[in-house]
């Protein structure tokens, strides 16, 4: 009778852990919060349990000053300064740091900087950090020989092709031509992306750079790839409002053109001596009372001018 309460006492016990290493598990997997107790599990815990990204940031240095998963430590803590407007801190973070990390990490690395540069407003270095990123892709070194790679993102792995890439990293080339006010350079770029994954994200951008370089005709082309959805994504509903917003930019500039061309050829006309001498005999007092109110305007503004 002793020996049976014994078992059964036995057998509670173990129920009892089983059930709080299940609980443990799911708490971890639900908060997808790595289980131990190091810096780095510290960190995340700080970062997603108890929602204080300072106190994490405190303990991702720890982990990378301790060699504890400094891959992962070194880019979650410059997503957390990031977040805390700290991207100049956090740019030399990874600058300073990322010699430490394994040669798998560096093209996730790459992508935070490249998000923290266009945080910063650091285009030069965004643009050239692209362009290298694009030239390892066109020498096939960035996938390994492989059609595609796995990516991560909000702790999910998926799977990105060469193709997707190479369109994404144009699409910020782009974007970081675009406000350095190179357009053309920015128009060559999107073209390009068009070519590689065409999409209505895509084709608005271009509309805008030829906006932008007085093309309009060029740039009402592209927007009705969109308007028509003859393009991929034209029927999201804010891709479709920024193309009509578009459209009305472009087309609220064609009445400013026109008047600044006709204000430069008023302007060679008053500077054509000619023109003013027959002006003057035209305005001569046997013809005051004749004037047409046009001519008094040009006669006055010529007489300021030569004043």
């Amino acid at each position: 009778m002793e020996r049976s309460l014994k078992k059964t006492k036995s057998n509670n016990n173990n129920s009892i852990k089983s059930n709080t290493m299940k609980d443990d598990e799911m708490f971890h997997v639900i908060h997808k919060v790595p289980s131990g107790d190091t810096p780095y599990v510290k960190a995340k815990h700080a970062q997603l349990i108890e929602k204080n990204p300072e106190m994490a940031i405190v303990w991702f240095w720890k982990a990378i000053n301790t060699g504890d998963r400094v891959d992962s430590a070194l880019k979650d803590m410059a997503v957390v300064m990031k977040q805390l407007d700290r991207s100049e801190e956090a740019i030399e973070a990874i600058k300073s740091f990322r010699p430490r990390c394994s040669k798998n990490s560096q093209d996730s690395l790459d992508n935070v900087l490249i998000d923290l540069y266009k945080k910063c407003g650091r285009m030069e270095e965004q643009v050239e950090l692209l362009k290298r990123k694009l030239r390892q892709i066109y020498q096939g070194e960035a996938f390994n020989g492989k059609p595609t790679k796995t990516a991560r993102s909000h702790g999910k792995k998926f799977q990105v092709t060469v193709q997707q890439e190479i369109s994404r990293l144009l699409g910020n080339l782009g974007w970081a031509y675009m406000q350095q006010a190179k357009y053309l350079s920015a128009e060559a770029v999107y073209r390009k992306a068009k070519m590689v994954e065409p999409d209505a994200n895509k084709s608005c951008n271009l509309a805008m750079c030829l906006i932008k370089q007085g093309r309009f005709d060029e740039g009402r082309s592209v927007l009705d790839e969109v308007l028509e959805s003859r393009v991929l994504g034209a029927d999201d509903c804010r891709t479709r409002q920024r193309a009509d917003e578009l459209l009305s930019e472009l087309e609220a500039s064609l009445p400013r053109r026109r008047d600044a061309e006709m204000e430069d050829v008023l302007g060679n006309i008053l500077d054509d001596d000619d023109f003013v001498l027959g002006l003057e005999q035209m305005t001569s007092t046997s013809f005051k009372s004749k004037r047409l109110p046009i001519f008094e305007q040009i006669s006055s503004f010529r007489n300021q001018l030569v004043c």
